[in-house]
């Protein structure tokens, strides 16, 4: 069942003097079970609701009405439901005490993958969960393969079950489901001919596979006893080039890349950043494919534009993406004696919360941002990296961006999602 968190002013729920507080327990005699089947039940022309209000008396409405018109009602948010594996490089066992509290939820949860875009391993769901993921069309999911040798994917999660995600796949896209599928790279474990063997695997299953990123496994000083390490240059290089080959494959038999390697990977190899063709129509921005690129043109663009004229500019970022903004900007200084361009300091934050092997500027604390801040001159404008602070402008170590701008001595902050949009806000 649901319970009622808010009812939207003018709707049939107020129209029924439902209670902020009230339950609704079945729809049309199904058991409402969460906020994805409330609305997937809601959208019927004619409901039976029974509704259970706070005192625990239950009343049943009958209701006519159009299908595309909701009830109005806000259901509160459900439980996550918690990742039950035992990953070799298990993401939450790296996070240090002290940070924001949603980063300790171990979550596998479906329903995140439908609606964030989060991806799930499928390990969680028995045949009715694929059968409901099928029934209410909950497309595209994001999926954590890893590999698909059920042997080497079950020994990565570190449980006996799991290891039939191609089978489960099929299955899902048998059922119209469309998938998003994504390899964390752990040298030794899944790399080489598993790699191979699980882009070929993935490709087999058709168009329904949107797309395969391949990222590095990452590791803080909190989990570095894991039995797994990150790629090193060669090993990252050797992954790019297994995904170029299934990228020549698609292009030409789908006019499209469908695989891609991550940023970091280009990063950990020492190779340029792709150019914007090279990720499509951007699909994985969000997860890290692309993003990179997408910030360095921003950049390019706005010093184009004069953007930052006049202004003493910090763009503040990790250790790693440090150097690609550096390049661009003595590139651009050097060849036009852009002025411009030689006001614009990059920071490349060392941070010392996760610890100094973790350069990826959407973990940079806070507090280490400040204090990198202090060992400069005062700045007009710092650009502070999008993907580091949550919705409001918090970042992990609850810092705020009001925080940064005292620190900063007045300096006004922005964020480096789009350069040319920050400073026009």
């Amino acid at each position: 069942m649901i319970t009622i968190e808010s009812i939207n002013a003018g709707s049939i729920a107020e129209a029924l003097e439902l209670r902020v507080g009230s339950r609704i327990v079945r729809i049309n005699g199904d058991v409402v079970r969460d906020g994805i089947d409330f609305r997937f039940l809601e959208a019927e022309p004619w409901l039976e609701i029974e509704v259970a209000d706070p005192g625990g008396a239950r009343v049943v409405f009958e209701i006519e009405k159009d299908a595309a018109e909701g009830l109005g009602v806000v259901p509160a948010p459900d439980p996550v439901r918690e990742c039950a594996n035992r990953c070799v490089f298990c993401f939450i066992d790296g996070n240090p005490p002290g940070v924001r509290e949603s980063l300790y939820l171990r979550d596998d949860d479906f329903r995140l993958s439908f609606a964030y875009g989060s991806y799930v391993t499928l390990t969680n769901l028995g045949p009715r969960g694929i059968d409901r993921l099928i029934e209410q069309r909950l497309s595209p999911l994001y999926v954590s393969v890893h590999a698909t040798e059920p042997w080497v994917r079950e020994r990565i999660l570190g449980v006996p079950r799991g290891g039939d995600i191609v089978a489960r796949l099929r299955q899902l896209i048998e059922g119209g489901i469309e998938v998003h599928t994504q390899v964390v790279l752990c040298p030794g474990w899944n790399d080489g001919p598993h790699l191979d063997r699980t882009i070929d695997d993935l490709w087999s299953l058709g168009p329904g596979v949107l797309s395969l990123s391949v990222v590095p496994v990452g590791l803080t000083r909190h989990n570095a006893h894991r039995p797994v390490r990150g790629p090193g240059p060669e090993e990252a290089a050797a992954a790019i080039r297994a995904v170029d080959r299934a990228r020549r494959r698609a292009v030409g038999t789908r006019r499209l890349g469908w695989a891609y390697a991550a940023d970091d990977m280009f990063l950990l190899a020492g190779r340029p950043v792709p150019g914007a063709g090279y990720y499509d129509d951007e699909p994985l921005l969000e997860n890290g494919v692309g993003a990179l690129r997408a910030v360095r043109d921003d950049l390019s663009r706005a010093l184009d534009e004069g953007t930052f004229a006049g202004r003493r500019v910090a763009i503040v970022t990790g250790t790693r993406m440090a150097a690609v903004f550096r390049e661009l900007l003595d590139g651009r200084a050097g060849a036009t004696a852009d002025a411009a361009s030689r006001d614009v300091r990059v920071l490349g934050v060392p941070n010392r919360l996760f610890g100094a092997e973790v350069s990826a500027a959407g973990l940079l604390p806070g507090r280490d941002v400040i204090a990198a801040l202090d060992a400069w001159d005062p700045f007009d404008l710092v650009l502070l990296p999008r993907d580091a602070l949550n919705g409001d402008g918090v970042f992990i170590d609850d810092v705020t961006t009001a925080d940064v701008e005292r620190a900063g001595k007045g300096a006004r902050v922005a964020f480096d999602g789009s350069f040319c949009a920050a400073l026009a806000a």
